[in-house]
């Protein structure tokens, strides 16, 4: 096995050992933890400026749509063959040139002349991102090994990206207001250089799987289905659902999907071994990321955009008005895995989301002449529920496998994720593509569902994964 640097760093359980382990440890945390935050932070950043973006750059809602759509696009699929090469070549490798890949990437997307270059930069973006969150998610589980040590380092990791992710629209309305909507592609600079820096510095290489390596078939196959899927979705908000091309969109999108599960189902090696499907709270984990995201990134766009322009919030009041969601995922991330403890996983994740659903259905009352007041105590209660429930299911995937698999499960738990982010941003984009408020209401009621069904998938999760 290739390592580097001292032989005690990155083996650590939290409970003992020598001081410098334990530091290594930490700061191998902080570097994965910067990671996935600038992945999920490049997720919702670009949404309160993607109305400047428009005025600048042109392209219309489908455009927008595609700047956004573009990064979780590449994002979810790619993920499974990233995660599944950081198991063969080392997962401290592969984050590193990940995190070189995304960055440069980010410099692209600020210097863009116009709208294709940065859709395009948002695809390499994506490329790095799909990169960055398995391998970050490997060796965090690589360095913490004791499974109380493990679940806190997940809260933390989960709690600084799901900050991000949820600060992402009030910082990029602090700098679009201050600097333009370019700054919010160059702040990757200097989180990137850190988190490399840190990286090598502090993160021991991970153990190679020599059997884990780059399904191609079932790779072109996720690809095609992904496209396929968001441009059907995407294109339905100018042609409608009924829409010839659109249906021949999800008809490719359904072959390229069963094409995937037959490939995965033959392969010696396949990209996602179906088998890890034969957990329930593996299964149940994937499921529920999918479709919290689906909720949580579609409605980000769909208020972005309700906030600009029906409301006429400027930028900047945009971004304020996620604060208080911000806030509540930080503060329910760090609280997860103790309450957790206390009532129990399956509880405690049933009760997560259905404060998400009631927060949802809460936000039916927003309207266009609807005040901030009314409707931020939903903001926060939706908040506090995703916060909650994404490191539990974290956690309760990554210990229903093996180490050795690490890398592929959690790519495949982002994958499910991401591709929640492209439904999402696609379906309820183009809900809001005619009336924005009545498009609103229908992403909510869908959503306050959608949370319905965590709640029902939450007893499938084991208590002791």
């Amino acid at each position: 096995m290739a390592t580097t640097g001292p032989r005690t760093r990155g083996t650590t359980d939290q409970t003992g050992g020598d001081p410098a382990a334990r530091g290594a440890a930490r700061w191998a945390l902080v570097a994965t933890s910067l990671g996935f935050a600038v992945v999920q932070l490049d997720v919702s950043v670009v949404n309160v400026a993607i109305k400047p973006i428009g005025a600048d750059l042109g392209g219309g809602v489908t455009g927008l749509q595609w700047v956004v759509g573009a990064y979780t696009l590449a994002f979810a699929a790619l993920i499974l063959s990233a995660g599944a090469l950081g198991d063969r070549i080392g997962a401290r490798r592969m984050f590193v040139a990940g995190f070189a890949l995304f960055t440069l990437a980010s410099v692209a997307c600020g210097l863009a002349p116009g709208l294709g270059v940065l859709i395009a930069a948002r695809v390499i973006q994506g490329v790095g991102a799909a990169v960055l969150v398995p391998c970050s998610l490997s060796l965090l589980n690589h360095t913490y090994r004791d499974p109380r040590a493990r679940g806190r380092a997940i809260g933390l990791w989960a709690a600084g990206a799901s900050v991000a992710l949820s600060a992402g629209p009030l910082l990029g309305g602090i700098l679009t207001s201050a600097l333009g909507w370019r700054s919010i592609f160059f702040i990757n600079l200097p989180l990137g250089l850190a988190g490399i820096l840190l990286t090598l510095r502090f993160a021991s290489e991970t153990p190679r799987a020599a059997d884990r390596g780059v399904d191609l078939p079932g790779q072109l196959a996720a690809i095609v289905t992904l496209v396929a899927l968001a441009g059907a979705m995407i294109l339905a908000g100018q042609r409608g659902f009924a829409d010839d091309l659109v249906l021949t969109g999800f008809a490719v999108a359904a072959v390229g999907l069963t094409a995937f599960v037959l490939i995965e189902a033959h392969r010696r090696r396949p990209m996602l071994p179906l088998e890890l499907f034969r957990s329930r709270t593996f299964a149940a984990s994937s499921a529920i990321g999918l479709i919290i995201n689906v909720a949580f990134y579609g409605l980000i766009f769909v208020l972005s955009l309700y906030f600009q322009t029906t409301r006429h919030y400027s930028v900047l009041l945009t971004g304020l008005a996620f604060a208080p969601t911000t806030v509540a995922v930080g503060a329910a991330n760090l609280l997860a895995s103790r309450v957790a403890r206390t009532i129990g996983l399956r509880t405690t994740l049933a009760a997560a989301a259905l404060l998400t659903a009631a927060g949802l259905a809460g936000l039916l009352v927003a309207g266009s002449g609807t005040e901030y007041p009314v409707i931020v105590g939903q903001l926060v209660a939706v908040g506090f529920g995703l916060g909650v429930i994404v490191p539990l299911i974290t956690s309760a995937l990554l210990g229903s496998v093996d180490r050795g698999h690490s890398g592929v499960a959690s790519g495949t738990l982002n994958t499910a994720r991401q591709t929640g982010s492209v439904i999402g941003v696609g379906l309820f984009g183009s809900l809001a593509a005619g009336d924005l408020v009545h498009g609103l209401h229908l992403a909510l009621i869908i959503g306050a569902a959608l949370a319905l069904a965590v709640a029902a998938l939450s007893p499938a999760l084991h208590p002791d994964a």
